[in-house]
């Protein structure tokens, strides 16, 4: 037992600035590939629908579950006021979610925490995981757990580091590209009840603003966790 406190609380060295943009590039690399994006992509769905939960529970609603599907839509069910701050917030949440974990991963990571970082993302899916109600998305968190426990059970300190900064990135690289997939569905006459279209029901501000506050979030989560990850740059 000490021993295993001992490693999620150790410091674990960066790694060369080169090797950290080489990971980002590989992240970028999978998204950009759309086979690839198309498995993938249901982890920024994960995150998306978990901090919706999270906002949730924090703005006072009742969460009643959360569902995920195999074209990586997501439901996360809520009880509460129809309207006012609480479901603006929580409908706010989605599509910054992921960028916002990948800026506080970053951040973690910028203090030599990358095992803590790991260990921290598999209690968060164990408590995603209670509050599933189908079993595609039962399957789909307990195979992104399935995955970190096999990285930090068997990679060493500097695999398991690596995987660190390449899932930050790929959060970070992810969360701007599914605002860009949203924006390409409303072109095309889709997502009509996306979360944009629900928060200009909501508020003054149409659709399209909130669109764009999306990008505008994820894209400043990226630079600001590519400047954690990589340093001083400019």
């Amino acid at each position: 037992m000490e021993q295993f406190w001992a490693e999620i609380s150790g410091v674990q060295p960066a790694p060369p600035r080169a090797v950290v943009a080489l990971l980002g590039a590989l992240a970028l690399g999978l998204i950009a590939w759309r086979p690839s994006w198309r498995v993938l992509r249901q982890v920024v769905t994960i995150a998306h629908e978990g901090a919706h939960a999270l906002v949730a529970l924090a703005s006072g609603r009742s969460l009643h579950g959360v569902r995920l599907h195999r074209d990586t839509s997501g439901l996360t069910v809520t009880r509460g006021l129809a309207r006012g701050p609480g479901v603006v917030a929580t409908l706010a949440a989605g599509y910054p979610g992921p960028a916002l974990l990948g800026l506080a991963g970053a951040w973690v990571l910028g203090l030599g925490r990358a095992v803590l970082l790991l260990w921290l993302l598999l209690v968060v899916l164990a408590a995603l995981l209670l509050q599933i109600r189908n079993w595609f998305g039962l399957a789909a968190v307990l195979l992104s757990g399935g995955v970190l426990v096999l990285v930090t059970r068997y990679l060493p300190g500097e695999g398991q580091t690596a995987f660190a900064y390449a899932l930050v990135w790929f959060l970070l690289l992810a969360a701007p590209y599914a605002v860009v997939d949203l924006v390409r569905a409303r072109r095309h006459g889709g997502a009509h009840d996306s979360d944009a279209d629900q928060l200009a029901r909501l508020t003054p501000l149409p659709a399209g603003v909130w669109v764009v506050v999306f990008l505008l979030v994820t894209l400043g989560c990226l630079l600001g966790g590519a400047a954690l990850m990589l340093g001083r740059l400019w």
